[in-house]
């Protein structure tokens, strides 16, 4: 463990659970490097992942972003090409997006399909599918209203989903945020792991949840504090 580490370690109470906005600025206080971290929130979920009808996943637009460009590229053709241009979208096209993919060309961090041309994205799916890229009908990817897909990502729309171990793992921001966005941020996401619980989840369903920046140790968050809605 590195003295800067050390350091950091001394001014928290590792046992301790902290309200929201005092994690979040003990996050902010002892981030000790030179890049602007990611802040992530990891949340402990009271579900067993293995049962189909426990799966928590979904996706939130947080108020204030993630604090990075989204590239978006579009898989869609005609007026529908037209609209995702002008929606702001970096990459549009069909056949010829689909040519640059096979060949290697990853250049971008979602991808959205209008439902007409999912049988040419479908060709894809060994490429896109592992990586988290392939358009989705249920987060909203695979649709019509390509503006309205397009300008939500690009406002801060993330999805979650819940691995294994039942832990769900979403990035609010970076650190240079101030406290109150990243707050924002947080309860936004909460509210929407809230609103996904799943009917046959059986005792306590938010267990855990823990606040931390890219290099920076996990601070927990009192559950309590939050809120009756939680």
């Amino acid at each position: 463990m590195g003295k800067k580490m050390e350091m950091v370690l001394e001014k928290i109470e590792m046992n301790k659970a902290y309200p929201l906005e005092e994690a979040i600025r003990i996050v902010k206080e002892s981030s000790y490097v030179k890049f602007d971290e990611s802040v992530d929130l990891a949340i402990n979920l009271g579900i067993d992942p293995r049962k189909s009808d426990q799966m928590v996943k979904g996706t939130v637009v947080l108020p204030h972003g993630i604090g990075k460009q989204v590239r978006v590229l579009v898989f869609a053709k005609g007026e529908k090409e037209k609209e995702a241009v002008e929606a702001g979208a970096d990459f549009v096209g069909a056949e010829d997006l689909l040519e640059k993919i096979t060949k290697g060309w990853l250049d971008f961090d979602k991808a959205v399909a209008t439902p007409d041309i999912m049988g040419l994205v479908g060709r894809l799916g060994k490429i896109l599918g592992p990586r988290g890229l392939m358009p989705n009908p249920k987060l909203g990817t695979v649709t019509f209203d390509i503006a309205k897909a397009v300008k939500e990502i690009k406002a801060g729309k993330v999805e979650f989903k819940a691995e294994k171990a039942g832990i769900v793992h979403v990035p609010i921001g970076k650190v240079s945020f101030d406290t109150r966005k990243l707050v924002e941020n947080a309860l936004a996401v909460i509210d929407s792991v809230l609103k996904v619980k799943p009917a046959t989840s059986k005792g306590k369903y938010l267990k855990k949840i823990s606040i931390s920046s890219t290099m920076g140790p996990g601070i927990s968050i009192d559950i309590s504090s939050l809120g009756k809605g939680v």
